[in-house]
Order: structure tokens, then C-alpha cells, then sequence
């Protein structure tokens, strides 16, 4: 997979910011990741905002409604407009959540988790290869939060992800904030598990913030990114040895964008002293 021109500390793009990051050029922002259910068939002043944008900027695409570990049969049209969008947005790749989102035709809304058995390996891995054949760029998956496991698990969190990863021959999108939440949630080292992880597979990382609810810590994407999380990043960057994009995500609470500008400063400055500890350098 080549990253080219996608390094560095990008933001999600966000409703409120559309007309202001429209008529902006020198924003600062390496670039933008948006949900492709977010503009694919719609209409009106936002959509047209948001594709000025995405036809200007540099853009990752990071799906939210495919249910990848799910059984519903693939939507056939919206795999033919998300191709369509993909190559227009000239993504290098494009990511999904490892778990399941629907039953029976029905939105979750929720990412839920995939029980860790053999057989979820297996029907996963063969899910994640269908899908990957419908795509014209590469497919990511991604780590997601959970609070629960599913029935009695057969393996580990990191081997299971790692089964699947490597079974499906799929890049990793590595969630550092929700290695750290689960970390908190289940009681482990997140550098002891990202230790064990097949990590030549990243391509890009999400950091976010969280808030802890009572003995539960929840990933809200609502916060700030708090210190121990921005170290994660940096430890794992120097565990990559190699720059790879990061992207702020920010879905509730959303602050003005200037506010966000300064986190995304304050972070980029994390990432680029993690790569210059190991030899490179970020411009």
C-alpha cells in the first residue's frame, strides 16, 4: 500500500466546518477522512460543500455501516457507489470496522463485537476477502472498543484480530485510543498487546478521546486526547519505525475549528518528535 502524500496528524470532516474549511486553502490540514455514507446520493448546500473540499484536499475514506463480520448478503448498489466514490476521492485505501453493525437488514447503529472463536475467524476472514474483491483499493480493517465479549471465547482479543488480519490478507487501520480503553476495561498492558500485533500490517492510526463512566471507560470521541493515549501513538510510531497518517477523530462535542486546529497542532508535534526519535522526518 503507498501512503504518498498521506502523513502526518489529519481531522475528520465535520458538518459544522464545512463552509468555513471550504473557503479555506491554507488550512494546515495534511488531510481529511470522511464517511462515504455521509455523501453518497445525497444533496443540497453541505454536500456540495463537502465534495469542494474532498475534490481539493487529500482524503481517506473510513466506512461505517458495512457490516464485515456480520451475515446480511452485501448491498450490491452501495458497493457500486462507494466504488465509484473511492476512485473519485483517489483514496489509497479504504477502512472498515472489525465487527458486525446489522441483523436481518437492520442498522445496530452500534459497532458490536465478534465473538473470539475459530469459526468467527473463519467466517470473517472469508467476509473480509468477498468485500475486498467488490472494492478497487485495498481494504483496512480496524480495532474497535467493546465492553463485552460474545459467548465463550476460544482466543484472545490479538489473536484474533491477528487471525483475521492475516487470513484476509487485510491492512490494519490501529485504533490506538481503543487499545488503550480496552486496556483500562480488561485489565492488560496496551504496549504488551500492541507488542504481540502484526504491526507491518498498519497503514494509519485513529486517535480520539474517551471519558470514563463509574468502573467503565467509554470511547466517546468527544475529549480532548489525553496524554497517556498521544504516548501510545508515539510508542507505536517508533515501534513502526515509519510514518504513517493519524487522524483525530472528533465526533461529539464537537469544538470550533480553530479549537480543533490547536489539538490537531498539539498532536502533530507528538508525531513528529516520535518520528524523529526513529530516523525521520515529517515536513
Amino acid at each position: 500500500m503507498t501512503q504518498g502524500r498521506f502523513t502526518g496528524v489529519g481531522l475528520g470532516l465535520r458538518r459544522p466546518h464545512l463552509e468555513q474549511v471550504a473557503g479555506m486553502e491554507a488550512h494546515g490540514v495534511p488531510f481529511w477522512e470522511t464517511c462515504p455514507e455521509n455523501l453518497i446520493g445525497d444533496g443540497g448546500r453541505n454536500h456540495r460543500l463537502a465534495c469542494a473540499i474532498l475534490d481539493r484536499d487529500p482524503v481517506l475514506t473510513h466506512g461505517l455501516a458495512i457490516s464485515v463480520g456480520g451475515f446480511d448478503p452485501w448491498d450490491d448498489e452501495y458497493l457500486r457507489d462507494l466504488g465509484d466514490f473511492l476512485l473519485r476521492t483517489e483514496t489509497p485505501w479504504h477502512s472498515e470496522h472489525l465487527c458486525f453493525t446489522s441483523v436481518d437488514g437492520s442498522s445496530l447503529h452500534e459497532l458490536m463485537p465478534l465473538p473470539f472463536t475459530r469459526e468467527a475467524v473463519r467466517h470473517t476472514i472469508a467476509r473480509a476477502r468477498s468485500l475486498q474483491a467488490r472494492l478497487p483499493v485495498p481494504l483496512l480493517l480496524e480495532n474497535i472498543t467493546y465492553y463485552a465479549e460474545l459467548g465463550a471465547a476460544e482466543m484472545d482479543e490479538a489473536d484474533f484480530i491477528t487471525a483475521v488480519l492475516e487470513g484476509a490478507d487485510a491492512g490494519w487501520l490501529l485504533d490506538v485510543n481503543n487499545v488503550y480503553v480496552n486496556s483500562l476495561n480488561f485489565g492488560f498492558d496496551p504496549k504488551e498487546w500492541l507488542a504481540r500485533m502484526p504491526l507491518d500490517r498498519v497503514a494509519q492510526l485513529h486517535i480520539a478521546g474517551h471519558k470514563k463512566f463509574g468502573e467503565l471507560t467509554v470511547d466517546t470521541h468527544g475529549t480532548d486526547v489525553i496524554d497517556p493515549v498521544i504516548e501510545l501513538m508515539q510508542w507505536t510510531l517508533r515501534r513502526l519505525g515509519r510514518p504513517v497518517p493519524v487522524l483525530l477523530e472528533r465526533d461529539n462535542h464537537i469544538p470550533d475549528f480553530e479549537a480543533l486546529l490547536a489539538e490537531r497542532v498539539r498532536i502533530q508535534q507528538a508525531y513528529d518528535a516520535a518520528l524523529t526519535l526513529c530516523g525521520h522526518r515529517h515536513d
